[in-house]
């Protein structure tokens, strides 16, 4: 019985160790610093493994962002092309090579690109993740064993005739150009949400206000058709602001004089990209400026935290239109999503309009980051480009993330207070401007100082000294007419 028992022990044993030995399979590749060995069921390679090791620093990968992946694949794909056109790579490696870029475009093989969007050397790690994720994509897709280096190579086949000074910029060129489509839908959806209430509201009266104070009368449709043109203000700035990144320097290679790049390279990759994307990509006139420029990061940057002041301002306008109940503004309703307070029974926050306060105070902040970033790269090179990338990839994200919630849970579900609008009006000293060309200037101005001592309303004081009749008070109150919207 004991030695069935010791037969039956050695044999899980043995069991274990294989199982073991078979998670522990690994391939050994080399660099310059040596070799080291790689996980043998990974896509990526050795300077890969390098960069895990070195730059933990964030958590937040490359893979954090599809559109940044993809963006990759279509520059090594263009490159590919580019390379082959010009004979270069023979056909058998690029239809591989164009498989795998296929295949990442379409979303799969993400997990391998796991590169820190935090790190140092200009990007070079996140340009080798994907060369080495490419070729060994590439040559699985050829019936072959991953890094078989001798057939297709990271550095001569995937970055031929490229550098990571025109691969990187390109890459995040692309991706901020695919995901401002994707923010742009987001925010001209959110405008029509403010126009459709505005158009909701445009019979309702109320007082307008300059520097808190009551100003001349307005409609609440006014109101909020004039939230949704700030907003549309927004969207055409970010759409201009794409032409400066439609400029690229695939071609300029190391420092934009376009060494180990082969003549008519960096044209053809140019027209190759722009079918690619399906946008207007060229080729810079000035391949050494464009490799050292940060002008397209910093202008559509500015259009992102222009666009943040104006969701921020708008969100801020919500919060006092709906301040209250008793003892605030309160003309309008924000839908109510969640009690407010761990202590004040009843207490309800609006909690979207300050979401995209918060969103929007963190992008502001990262286009400060772009701008340092972008001014202090050194001669033919900005090293810094990563944190530019890091910064407006997320805001660009945060936004796109935020911008339906505040749609859907907040501007869809607000609702007007109109007895507290008319009320105002009523009661408002400004309304007497409107009354001017009636009653005459000085005793308008009569009318206002006794409203304020006396604390009635302007229209109440009106009604009692029979200034007006009903009839003219209800066309003075008409909201065409008061409000400059009656043709």
């Amino acid at each position: 019985m004991k030695k069935t028992r010791k037969i039956g022990l050695l044999i899980l044993l043995l069991l274990a160790g294989g199982l073991a030995v078979e998670a522990q399979q690994t391939r050994t590749e080399h660099d310059l610093l040596g070799e080291k060995q790689i996980p043998a069921d990974a896509y990526y390679g050795v300077q890969t493994a390098r960069a895990l090791e070195n730059f933990p620093v964030s958590g937040i990968k490359t893979n954090f962002y599809p559109d940044y992946v993809k963006a990759y694949a279509m520059v090594k794909l263009a490159a590919a092309r580019a390379n082959a056109e010009d004979g270069r790579l023979n056909q058998e490696k690029l239809e591989l090579i164009e498989k795998a870029c296929q295949a990442i475009i379409e979303g799969k093989y993400h997990d391998y690109f796991l590169v820190d969007m935090y790190q140092g050397g200009a990007g070079t790690s996140a340009n080798m993740n994907a060369n080495e994720v490419i070729a060994n994509i590439a040559l699985e897709m050829g019936g072959h064993e991953k890094g078989r280096y001798d057939i297709i190579e990271p550095h001569d086949d995937l970055n031929m005739g490229q550098s990571t000074n025109d691969v990187y910029p390109t890459a995040i060129k692309v991706a901020l150009l695919l995901h401002n489509d994707k923010l742009v839908a987001e925010l001209e959806m959110l405008s029509q949400a403010f126009h459709a209430k505005g158009d909701e509201f445009k019979h309702i009266l109320k007082m307008g206000r300059t520097e808190g104070q009551d100003a001349v009368p307005m409609t609440l449709g006014q109101e909020f058709h004039a939230f949704g043109n700030q907003l549309d203000a927004e969207i055409k700035s970010l759409k201009d602001m794409e032409k400066y990144l439609y400029e690229q320097n695939m071609g300029a290679t190391a420092i934009g004089t376009g060494i180990t790049a082969s003549p008519g390279y960096a044209e053809h990759c140019a027209t190759h990209l722009a079918k690619i994307t399906g946008k207007p990509m060229y080729l810079s006139k000035d391949l050494i400026a464009a490799t050292s420029s940060q002008q397209g990061f910093v202008m559509y940057s500015s259009a992102l935290k222009s666009t943040a002041v104006a969701l921020s301002k708008i969100s801020s306008d919500l919060i006092f239109l709906a301040s209250g109940p008793r003892t605030g503004i309160f003309e309008i309703n924000l839908p109510a999503l969640q009690p407010g307070s761990s202590i004040m029974p009843g207490k309800v926050n609006p909690v979207m309009p300050e979401l995209m306060n918060l969103v929007t105070f963190k992008v502001m902040g990262n286009d400060l980051t772009v701008t340092l970033a972008a001014h202090s790269g050194l001669l033919q090179l900005n090293a810094y480009e990563p944190v530019e990338a890091v910064a407006i990839m997320e805001s660009q994200g945060l936004l796109f993330k935020t911008l339906p919630l505040f749609r859907t849970q907040c501007i869809d579900g607000i609702t007007a207070n109109e007895d507290v609008t008319t009320r105002y009006i009523e009661r408002s000293v400004g309304i007497v401007t409107a009354l001017n060309p009636v009653l005459g200037y000085d005793k308008t101005t009569e009318l206002a100082k006794e409203a304020l001592e006396t604390g009635k309303g302007i229209i109440e004081l009106i009604r009692e000294k029979k200034l007006l009749t009903e009839d003219q008070i209800k066309k003075l109150l008409d909201p065409e007419a008061l409000t400059g919207q009656k043709e």
